[in-house]
């Protein structure tokens, strides 16, 4: 009789998201059984296809259900937690999901055995931060060390890529207003590509070397939120004039925000906005993980190109 190769099995908490669906998709092609834990299964339907029949499976699993998480991760050899919100639903949301969610499934992964444990994160982590996403971020970090220390903690910065709800959006006001509004203009990012933070998920899920640590991603330029407006405005073709909006109406439009169900800026993503998201000296990054990060000049304006006139199709020439 021929021997049957045992597949290894990897539940991503998150995996329909944004990022989670470049980490399914390279979780499989490393012929991983992929568990897509999340808390709307019919949402996962369309990751399906990055696999073979069977392959990739959407499952029923909130974080704040400790019975859910413990069947999403039975069996498992890898777990990857990428769950995170910008803003809250509920009131809580923040902390029930991104600081107590992250510690339920770390806990439940070590007592169940499972090897490895990728916790994505956010640079501006940190208990005193003065913003709710930045101190339940860091909670969260807490108490994934505590219950599983050997587990991989990765901090991106902004997050660029074909799906983004950054460079897509701005874009989409460059088209449709008469100026671009600047918030907090000086404050300095380090974007990294959604498919090189994939590739540090992998790394962490697959080297032998990183157990335990803490790696901050960004990409391998520095620019100011100011300059990435521009870039927007040029790559777009829109001209507009940038206006630097006053902070008082910023922050009462923030606040009435918060009401709708999608708000574009809340008060604490304001807050958020006054601290530079870059990696810090001396942390180790995309580098020491062996990848080499794509520049946003190499891949946005490839997906931005819808936002100029014409849907970005070149102009007719005459023979």
């Amino acid at each position: 009789m021929r021997g049957t190769t045992v597949r290894k099995v990897a539940t991503v908490f998150g995996g329909t998201g944004f990022i989670g669906r470049y980490v399914v998709q390279r979780l499989a092609s490393l012929d991983y059984v992929v568990r897509i834990a999340t808390s709307h299964p019919s949402a996962g339907g369309f990751l399906q296809t990055q696999g073979r029949v069977g392959q990739i499976v959407p499952l029923a699993a909130s974080l704040t259900e400790p019975g859910a998480v413990a069947r999403a991760v039975a069996g498992a050899d890898l777990v990857v937690n990428l769950v995170g919100i910008l803003h809250e639903r509920k009131p809580g949301d923040f902390q029930r999901l991104q600081a107590e969610g992250a510690g339920t499934v770390a806990r439940i992964a070590a007592e169940a055995g499972v090897e490895r444990l990728v916790q994505v994160s956010a640079i501006g982590a940190d208990l005193e931060s003065p913003s709710q996403y930045g101190r339940t971020k860091a909670a969260g970090e807490a108490a994934v060390r505590a219950a599983f220390p050997g587990a991989v903690i990765l901090r991106p910065s902004i997050v660029f890529g074909p799906e983004d709800q950054f460079f897509n959006r701005f874009a989409g006001m460059a088209r449709l207003l008469p100026f671009m509004p600047v918030v907090a203009g000086a404050t300095r990012f380090q974007p990294v590509y959604v498919g090189d933070v994939a590739d540090a998920v992998v790394a962490a899920a697959t080297r032998d070397d990183v157990a335990g640590q803490t790696y901050e991603l960004g990409g391998p330029r520095v620019i100011s939120f100011r300059e990435l407006l521009r870039f927007i405005l040029d790559t777009t073709g829109h001209r507009r004039p940038m206006v630097d909006m006053p902070d008082g109406l910023v922050r009462l439009q923030a606040r009435l925000s918060e009401y709708l169900p999608n708000p574009p800026l809340t008060r604490d993503q304001l807050v958020m906005l006054q601290k530079d998201n870059v990696v810090a000296a001396g942390m180790p990054g995309l580098a020491a993980l062996g990848i080499s990060p794509k520049s946003v000049e190499a891949v946005v304006p490839g997906y931005l190109a819808r936002f100029r006139s014409g849907g970005g199709r070149r102009p007719a020439t005459a023979n």
